[in-house]
């Protein structure tokens, strides 16, 4: 693995190459992640031996640095930052597998730069516009900053962990519940004191907010693959990714696994990496 930083007129973006450029003769396999870096396809990579492998570190986040005043996330200029990547390659249009907010990312790069990506698996986009209960989910959205803004990490994640788990759409039932003790979930009770989480803040709700541009997305010549976790069911990303793809008038490709289905552990929540991984590759190769 080399490491690469590239200097754009915002941010100094970081970003990990696994292998030869021409490894397999096929075109580089490009992951991301937001507001996961690179770290968490660790496991992932290894699953791809006979791939080059691009990882990178969104602008913000990790070892890339942003030069630009802001703190926000917005998918447009991530796609940028992407695109600047994959043109700092040098090696023609790649494969891309994108999860999350990466998801979200890469839907927005496919839309402005249509000649970039071959086939795009995007995992589970946490779109909120795109769900029946939008306004309810805008609102269990707000539940998470405000708990985080008032009494810190601990309580900000362990709401997050109650709207992300909740099955099904965000109703009254939901509204009505305590708000969740983080000690349940081994999360810290004290407050340090931060309030720069781009997870739990709303320094990326232009990242949940976002609206595909479906005219685009069909109109390029990508092949669009929408994915969701078998475990995901009616959670919120889940039905998210559902949704997405019916716009795009397909139907969700099933992975293993939950939303992080492809980590192994290294953020508490292992999923099945070398299932996920497999399921990759077939869907990869059914492209070509």
């Amino acid at each position: 693995m080399t490491t690469q930083m590239l200097k754009t007129s915002g941010a100094d973006l970081a970003y990990d190459v696994h292998g030869p450029l021409t490894a397999g003769g096929r075109p580089p396999l490009v992951m991301i992640g937001q507001p996961m870096d690179a770290r968490g396809f660790g496991a992932l990579v290894s699953h791809f031996p006979e791939r080059t492998v691009i990882t990178y570190d969104p602008r913000g986040i990790g070892r890339s640095t942003r030069r630009d005043g802001r703190v926000d996330h917005a998918p447009q200029v991530h796609a940028a930052d992407v695109h600047a990547v994959i043109e700092a390659l040098g090696a023609g249009p790649v494969e891309m597998f994108a999860s999350s907010g990466g998801a979200v990312t890469a839907l927005a790069l496919v839309a402005a730069y249509p000649d970039d990506v071959t086939t795009l698996v995007a995992h589970e986009p946490p779109l909120v516009p795109v769900i029946p209960d939008a306004r309810a989910a805008e609102r269990a959205r707000a539940g998470v900053r405000d708990a985080y803004e008032e009494k810190g990490w601990g309580a900000g994640m362990a709401a997050f962990i109650a709207m992300t788990s909740w099955r099904g759409e965000f109703t009254d039932d939901y509204f009505a519940r305590p708000a969740p003790d983080p000690a349940a979930f081994g999360m810290p009770t004290e407050d340090d004191g931060s309030r720069d989480d781009p997870l739990l803040s709303d320094r990326s709700w232009a990242v949940s907010s976002y609206r595909p541009d479906v005219d685009a997305l069909v109109a390029a010549p990508t092949r669009v693959v929408i994915a969701v976790g078998e475990e995901s069911g009616d959670l919120f990303t889940g039905r998210a990714s559902v949704a997405v793809a019916g716009l795009l008038g397909q139907r969700a490709t099933v992975f293993p696994s939950h939303h992080g289905g492809f980590l192994d552990g290294e953020f508490g929540y292992a999923g099945q990496p070398e299932a996920f991984a497999r399921k990759l590759r077939e869907v990869l190769e059914d492209a070509g």
